[in-house]
């Protein structure tokens, strides 16, 4: 017997990518079944980048774990997590590839082509019915793309020479201090069932997630910033528990959200959701949330094992206050 999961909630769509979206995930599927996944469309690298150079198809990867993510905990939902993040250990060509990634791609070539009018979104939908997901994942847009950071210091002898750093992959791990960010093509087609699903939700969440390469990328498709911009939705912004090493290093909390105003100067955000055992600083972190339009909201979301981790029930605890208030 499949989780039958909560039967009523806000609609909240939820932005990013990879691990950090994989925990917001966890979470809101606790607190709503009217949830939608607007996915990072960018990834390069390992599996994704494999079935993308040679099929030419969206990246897979994140769209993957956005699904996983909202699979029940009941056996079902479990075993079928299990099966789609599995990936194959061998020395062949099959060898770190997902399963998931794969059942992915075989349902648009069965469906018309990744480039077929409504065959990615109707792939991922039944993807979604055979795990049983509480939601619906959507990428950003409707072709692959490429993220350009612009770099201070990539190149540790030319610390203040500041470079352009293209891919996804090599974004994550270049050495400097990432500026900012821009995507290629620059102009790329929103799915138009993303921002249908913005155009109609209560709830938009950021976050948590790499906040280059998975977060703010949204806010670089034209078509999906005016939507998020301009939605009647309110706005919640989740951060990140730490620094992540490559992207943010030396980022304080606080930091995060004026990378965010920079990127998205229009955008309002009513609240800033942060694990108050590490902000060192609240009131600058107030002060950044407020400079947004919002308020702070301080809460113990953190896992209790010391990683840099969301723990999903503590974190749909919060969400429940706030979607409440």
């Amino acid at each position: 017997m499949k989780d039958p999961g909560p039967t009523a909630g806000p609609k909240v769509v939820a932005l990013g990518g990879g691990h950090g979206l994989y925990a917001s995930l966890s979470a809101l599927r606790r607190v709503t079944d009217r949830l939608t996944a607007i996915v990072t469309v960018a990834d390069d690298g390992g599996s994704s980048g494999r079935l993308r150079r040679e099929l030419g198809v969206l990246p897979p990867g994140d769209l993957r774990m956005a699904l996983a993510a909202l699979c029940g905990d009941d056996e079902w939902g479990q075993t079928w997590r299990d099966v789609v993040q599995h990936r194959f250990r061998s020395e062949g060509d099959l060898k770190d590839h997902a399963v998931g990634n794969l059942l992915i791609v075989a349902l648009w070539e069965l469906l018309g082509g990744a480039d077929a009018a409504g065959s990615t979104v109707a792939g991922l939908d039944w993807v979604g019915r055979l795990l049983g997901a509480h939601g619906r994942v959507l990428p950003m847009a409707a072709v692959p793309m490429d993220i350009v950071a612009e770099v201070r210091g990539a190149d540790p002898s030319r610390p203040d020479e500041i470079t352009h750093v293209k891919g996804q992959a090599a974004c994550a791990k270049t050495p400097g201090s990432v500026l900012g960010v821009s995507l290629v093509p620059a102009d790329p087609p929103a799915c138009q069932e993303a921002l249908d699903a913005v155009e109609d939700a209560d709830w938009i969440l950021f976050g948590p997630g790499s906040w280059f390469t998975s977060v703010l990328p949204h806010l670089k498709v034209p078509a999906l910033a005016r939507a998020l911009t301009t939605a009647r939705a309110r706005r919640a912004v989740a951060l990140n528990l730490a620094p992540q090493p490559g992207e943010t290093d030396d980022f304080s909390p606080q930091t995060h959200l004026e990378v965010l105003q920079a990127h998205a100067p229009d955008l309002r955000v009513d609240v800033v959701i942060a694990d108050r055992a590490v902000v060192d600083d609240p009131a600058a972190l107030e002060k950044a949330a407020q400079a947004l339009g919002g308020r702070l909201v301080l809460a113990d979301v953190a896992a209790d094992d010391g990683s840099p981790r969301h723990e999903p029930a503590r974190l749909a605890q919060a969400l429940v206050q706030i979607f409440s208030e």
